[in-house]
């Protein structure tokens, strides 16, 4: 249990390392490309200076037409100007859409991958209990947080297999079947034993919680793979 908890910490805090460091890193990269694409886009006011340039230049265009000519053009240095800015504008909002984007993909991503490890850590080294409290006379059984009301068949296997386990013992299908009978282990069938097994996982409902509670060793029997100090039996 302890070293479990050891290592889901230490999963915590390994994946937010990951998140630290891929926030960063976004950040610089898309930082660095903005710069430079900020850098590299033409001035606002290119244009309108090669029009006064042009103006400057030619102090023979006198005619009517020439002159009507070299307003539109400054006119149209005023509309690209104003053009430009907003394309920067435009720019800088999707480089900050980008940027949170590309963080809550790499914070989903993070957080799956960890899902993922702790998944694998229960299924190697079963399901975590920090209580397991088993109340024969409402049949329910409190596993955690999660309350489930079993039948009298099935709290009465539970109860064997917790009693077994506090014993540090493990049982076979026909010797479960013999304590809840009341007969010696030789009368009774194997089948009858893994047939109560079977219905008390049914009972539980979740197949991942009764399939991790309650272990099956092959050519042993059946025991609660919990720590036998959390059992409490009422």
């Amino acid at each position: 249990m302890q070293e479990s908890s050891s290592s889901a910490t230490e999963t915590r805090r390994s994946g937010a390392h990951v998140v630290q460091i891929g926030i960063i890193a976004i950040v610089v990269i898309l930082l660095t490309a903005a710069v430079f694409l900020f850098l590299n886009l033409p001035d606002a006011n290119a244009f309108n200076a090669r029009v006064e340039r042009i103006f400057v230049e030619n102090n023979d265009l006198t005619s009517g037409a020439e002159i009507k000519l070299l307003e539109i053009l400054a006119e149209s240095g005023t509309s690209f100007s104003e053009v430009l800015t907003s394309y920067r504008m435009v720019i800088f909002v999707l480089l900050v859409f980008s940027t949170a984007l590309l963080i809550a993909s790499l914070v989903f991503l993070v957080t799956i991958i960890s899902l993922n490890r702790r998944m694998g850590e229960i299924e190697r080294t079963g399901i975590q209990v920090s209580s397991l409290l088993i109340s024969r006379g409402e049949n329910t059984v409190v596993l955690n947080n999660m309350a489930f009301k079993l039948t009298k068949a099935a709290i009465e296997t539970l109860s064997v297999l917790a009693e077994a386990r506090m014993d540090d013992d493990v049982l076979s299908g026909a010797e479960i079947e013999a304590v809840i009978s009341g007969r010696t282990a030789a009368d009774c069938d194997e089948a009858a034993g893994a047939t109560r097994i079977k219905r008390l996982r049914d009972a539980l409902g979740n197949q991942m919680v009764s399939e991790l509670l309650i272990k099956n060793i092959a050519r042993k029997g059946y025991m609660l793979s919990i720590d036998k100090d959390v059992i409490r039996m009422i």
